[in-house]
């Protein structure tokens, strides 16, 4: 059997690693809920969500409050029912941030349960297309830096093989905003990709504006140009301009994604394992996306993202941004431009339960 025999959730607070700014606010920390569950055949399995500076504490409470006196008792097995049957109990308070990220963090927990019980890493148990994806920084581009500071950030990027990186825009001078794509773009050539985004900060008009303003920069996309409640906004956006339009790292379920594709309002699509609910509805995102021909490039979380990347046929980039050294014991292996899924079983993080247990909140 595999009954959940215990299950625990516990928060713990992750220092940035460096400043990061956008155009609409600042990483303060980062709050990690994680969930472990025990199953009675005598495996453990850790899965975790995030926020980024608020919210965690009620995350954990939805978790220890209503989720997990549930879970206990569930056959683990059933990731699929547990997903749905935990989603109904909590209808009320569903589709929402709080909601998904707390089933991200039951969820990943299952994911690496089945994955141990199998002895076999993520990236294989979630499709298994390939192990290795590229990879472009987003560590080097964030809104605060000079332009100086982006341009040697994007040559010594391009330096290592990288294959890209993105930077933040949404400066209130438009020139400014120009100048600064223009000036990394000389650095690196033409065959680099550069990434844009904007961070749900412009207005539809305003977004028009400044993708006609980047039309010669060569842009592999513009992320998050509008909210992203602005289903209709983004899809006037992209019939508007030849950029491809990302979205996703701020939508919380499937049915939000299939209308931006069945709309046409993105090409690119971000989905976030943590803000989606886990990896059981971030697979059905992914397949919805590769209905409809479209990219999947994750948000943030490299350390969990490569795996599930590399298990699509449509997994195009994995985004650089380290965040978890704070608490694992080893990062994860870039080779030739590419990040490497980790051929461990389990979710492939190496987690450092002692640093964790520092970092604890009481």
């Amino acid at each position: 059997m595999a009954k959940v025999r215990r299950a625990e959730a516990f928060q713990v607070d992750v220092p940035v690693e460096t400043l990061r700014t956008d155009a609409v606010q600042q990483f303060i920390k980062q709050e990690t809920v994680f969930v472990e569950v025990e199953t009675d055949d005598g495996l453990t399995g850790l899965g975790y969500a995030y926020t980024i500076g608020t919210g965690g504490s009620s995350v954990l409470a939805l978790l220890k409050d209503h989720l997990l006196p549930r879970l206990e008792g569930a056959d683990a097995r059933r990731i699929e029912h547990v997903w749905r049957d935990l989603f109904a109990y909590t209808r009320s308070t569903t589709v929402g941030a709080i909601t998904s990220l707390a089933l991200a963090a039951v969820d990943t927990a299952l994911w690496d349960l089945r994955c141990l019980r199998a002895q076999e890493p993520l990236w294989r148990m979630a499709g298994g297309f390939r192990q290795e994806v590229p990879l472009y920084d987003t560590e080097g581009g964030w809104l605060h830096l000079s332009t100086e500071d982006l341009v040697a950030g994007a040559k010594e990027t391009a330096a290592q093989g990288w294959q890209g990186i993105k930077m933040k825009v949404g400066k209130p001078d438009l020139t400014e905003d120009v100048e600064r794509l223009e000036a990394v773009r000389a650095a690196v050539g033409e065959r680099f990709a550069i990434m844009v985004d904007a961070n749900q900060s412009m207005t539809g008009a305003e977004a028009v504006r400044r993708a006609d303003a980047f039309r010669n920069v060569n842009l592999t996309w513009l992320e998050e140009p509008l909210p992203a409640d602005d289903v209709s906004g983004h899809e006037r956006l992209a019939k508007s301009t030849s950029i491809p339009i990302a979205v996703g790292e701020s939508l919380y379920s499937v049915a939000q994604f299939r209308e931006y594709l069945e709309r046409g309002a993105a090409s690119i699509i971000q989905v976030d394992a943590a803000r989606i609910g886990g990896i059981t509805p971030f697979l059905k995102v992914a397949h919805v996306a590769e209905a409809f021909n479209a990219d999947v490039c994750p948000h943030f979380l490299m350390e969990l993202h490569v795996s599930l990347a590399a298990a699509l046929p449509n997994g195009r980039f994995v985004e650089h941004i380290p965040q978890l050294r704070g608490i694992t014991k080893s990062e994860m292996t870039v080779r030739s431009g590419h990040a490497l899924a980790p051929d461990t079983p389990g979710l492939g993080i190496d987690w450092d339960r002692d640093a964790m247990d520092d970092l604890r909140v009481a």
